[in-house]
């Protein structure tokens, strides 16, 4: 069966034509992660939303014009085995470019709930196009059924909104963590999830020259998808130490999660989050933050009010001080 929908958004086909197909901008409407290959031939991996990643192979590359690829969930928990194929066509009209996107080869219950993505994304892609933010996807925020993996590809999502937000004056602005300005902990983020990356066994490469955002966003990528591949049994090698594999997914999670409060909190600003996630990372963090870690990695807890926001407690419990933006 067929799914066959056209929106209009007021771009012209070159833009459009960006919009779905680079990671950068993939991620302002349609997935928490993209890796792009952008040829004929070449491979792409979306997460699409946290515990959802799908994948395939581009078959046909018109820059400006059309782009086909096939496409499949990836894991055990996939909806269907086989590929279908996803052709998106932009014809130029007056004021912008209609977008038609035709998915074919779906089979019983696919086609409902593909109906439904689409029709929620292509509404998110209006709206970036038009307004020029989609705004945070409520398909990421409470991710169902939930793991460290799962929650990691959720706080994520949160910080790379925050980070894409960021503006080169804010670099300087001081942050909630007392050696650390913006820019700085920009650079401890991207260090953090790079050496968990090594560790995974990646060559991970950093290019200082790009947006917060776009370094951070990259190398996250590719670590969670070396992350989920290998799952989180065992044990890694840090080089510090020698961890569970689940506390390693547990450490994306309070960075990802903290840091984008971090960065929130300089710019005066206050952090949505979803209270069963960060419900679930403080679970997480009190896992993971042993007492002999305060004075060193953190600051001893602070105090907050018993009837706080879970947001708030993990906050005070990594031992920052909980205000109001």
């Amino acid at each position: 069966m067929i799914i066959d929908k056209t929106v209009f958004i007021p771009v012209d086909p070159d833009t459009a034509f960006a919009l779905i197909t680079e990671p950068e901008r993939l991620r302002r409407w349609q997935t928490v992660a993209a890796r792009v290959d952008l040829r004929v031939g070449g491979e792409y991996r979306w997460t699409v939303t946290p515990g959802h990643s799908a994948a395939g192979t581009y078959t046909e590359i018109e820059p400006g014009k059309r782009v086909v690829f096939t496409w499949g969930w990836q894991g055990t928990e996939a909806p269907e085995a086989n590929p279908s194929t996803v052709a998106i066509t932009l014809e130029p009209v007056d004021g912008g470019t209609n977008v038609r996107l035709v998915h074919e080869g779906l089979v019983g219950e696919q086609v409902a709930a593909h109906t439904e993505g689409w029709n929620h994304f292509l509404g998110r892609l209006e709206a970036l196009a038009t307004t020029g933010d989609a705004g945070a996807d409520d398909w990421a925020a409470a991710p169902d059924p939930i793991n460290e993996l799962i929650s990691a590809e959720a706080t994520l999502a949160i910080a790379q909104r925050t980070l894409a937000s960021l503006e080169s004056s804010d670099m300087g602005l001081q942050t909630p963590c007392e050696d650390f300005t913006v820019d700085a902990l920009v650079e401890h983020l991207v260090g953090s999830v790079t050496s968990i990356g090594k560790a995974l066994g990646l060559e991970m490469d950093d290019d200082a020259s790009a947006s917060p955002e776009v370094r951070v966003a990259d190398a996250a990528a590719a670590t969670l998808e070396a992350f989920n591949a290998r799952g989180l049994e065992g044990t890694i090698d840090m080089g510090f130490a020698v961890l569970p594999a689940n506390i390693v997914a547990n450490i994306l999670n309070i960075e990802f999660l903290i840091h984008a409060w971090d960065f929130a909190s300089a710019k005066g600003q206050s952090l949505d989050v979803a209270p069963a996630l960060s419900d679930y990372v403080l679970g997480l963090a009190r896992n993971t933050i042993a007492p002999g870690m305060r004075g060193h990695s953190f600051a001893e807890e602070t105090l907050v009010e018993e009837s706080a926001e879970s947001l708030d407690r993990l906050v005070a419990f990594t031992g920052r001080q909980v205000t109001k933006a």
